[in-house]
């Protein structure tokens, strides 16, 4: 199994774009367990991934709680940067 971090980045190649909530449900039954796998943890993930330029800040919302939620996506350059390292 890849480490979480790799899956996330590599869950972008696979998606138009994902918040960390879509993130988390989407691969919660393989990393549920891990204890990295809490919302602010993933979140900051995220945050270095796009700092990094591996992936891009695609829109914010409101959520039904009225929390801010920020979606990621990658373009096709960063999703060959994301392929090239994570097969």
């Amino acid at each position: 199994m890849r480490p979480l971090n790799y899956a996330m980045l590599k869950y972008f190649t696979t998606v138009d774009e994902a918040s960390v909530d879509d993130v988390m449900d989407a691969l919660k039954g393989d990393y549920s367990d891990f204890t990295a796998f809490k919302r602010d943890k993933m979140q900051e993930a995220l945050m270095t991934a796009e700092k990094n330029g591996l992936i891009g800040e695609s829109r914010v919302d409101l959520d039904k709680n009225g929390d801010l939620r920020v979606f990621y996506s990658a373009t096709p350059e960063q999703r060959d940067t994301i392929n090239s390292y994570i097969k």
